[in-house]
């Protein structure tokens, strides 16, 4: 059995380079097969989900170049087969992704319904209304999620709750529909942003990612690009919080500071010290921490996701603290 053994009792002193995002990482990856062109990604992260995604695209004739542990050349040139039977794939959530690129450029797929993580109900009943909207046929046959369009036409779509999923879906989608679309009550967090900056380095037509309104002109083809995914911000999190709850002193490196200003802003709240850099992050935590409430909410609120390390803090700092869900948006 796989097992971490910890040996506490020491303050975390030094530094620590963080990766790239994975929720990024998943929906860019997806968004590369739209193109015929190879795709140079770097700064990937070599995690679990990633390395089954990659698996699963290979699967249908996506030629994978595996250059490094985190650079992967792409080329989509020769998918020979839009429904997609891989048995794993099931098991990350971000299998879904690939429904919005094969729709986007074949105008038909058929995925595996996700699996991954179970929190609660999360249906991705706001996938299915935005493909309809754009004019597929969809439907749910055999565990698969199954869509299909003669053409696809934009359309203009409100969002009945906040999600990053369905956001990044439709957004994949409308790039390669005909005319124009426009998403309003998007998600706006950095992965959504950066799954758009991605697909405007191929050529696409995408305006107003990071804020509650997307506008999208489709277009017939996109190209060849190279891309770099952004850092991490609940790995960077992770490790800004590490420090706190060790009374300890860590610079972390290659982030963007301006993703964790929430998250930052509660570290200062409990009494930690915070740098900010350029591209770095330096968390000192010079005394027993303090109480806090806290809420998380969809970006730029704190996050869900970085819910569990600020629980563990705070149940080592000086008096009582309330951490409550609130957060609306959902990843599906």
């Amino acid at each position: 059995m796989e097992q971490y053994i910890i040996k506490g009792g020491k303050a975390l002193r030094g530094e620590v380079e963080i990766g790239g995002a994975k929720n990024a990482a998943l929906g860019i990856l997806a968004a590369a097969i739209m193109t015929d062109d190879e795709v140079l990604i770097e700064n990937l992260p070599d995690v679990r989900d990633v390395n089954v995604m990659l698996e699963a695209m290979s699967q249908i004739g996506v030629k994978i170049d595996r250059m490094s542990p985190h650079a992967v050349m792409l080329c989509g040139a020769n998918i020979g087969d839009v429904n997609i039977e891989y048995e794993y794939i099931k098991k990350i959530r971000a299998s879904y992704y690939l429904l919005g690129a094969l729709l986007g450029k074949y105008k038909k797929a058929e995925v595996p319904l996700p699996g991954g993580c179970n929190i609660g109900s999360r249906p991705i009943d706001l996938h299915l209304k935005g493909f309809k909207a754009l004019g597929a046929k969809v439907s749910i046959r055999n565990g698969s999620i199954c869509a299909e369009a003669e053409h696809l036409r934009g359309c203009h779509l409100f969002l009945d709750t906040v999600s990053v999923g369905a956001t990044i879906n439709i957004m994949m989608a409308a790039s390669m529909a005909e005319g124009r679309t426009v998403i309003e009550n998007c998600a706006k967090e950095p992965h959504v942003v950066d799954v758009a900056n991605f697909l405007n380095s191929m050529g696409a037509n995408i305006k107003g990612a990071g804020t509650d309104v997307i506008r999208i002109v489709g277009v017939e083809k996109l190209h060849r690009t190279e891309y770099s995914i952004i850092p991490d911000q609940i790995e960077a999190g992770t490790f800004m919080f590490a420090a706190a709850c060790t009374g300890g002193d860590v610079l972390v490196k290659n982030v963007i500071p301006k993703h964790l200003e929430a998250t930052i802003s509660k570290l200062l709240e409990i009494g930690c010290r915070v740098e900010e850099y350029d591209t770095a992050v330096r968390v000192i935590a010079p005394k027993r921490l303090s109480c806090a409430n806290v809420k998380t909410l969809p970006y730029p609120g704190y996050p869900t996701d970085m819910q569990p390390q600020i629980g563990v803090a705070l149940a080592m700092a000086e008096g009582t603290s309330i951490v409550t869900e609130l957060r609306t948006t959902s990843h599906t």
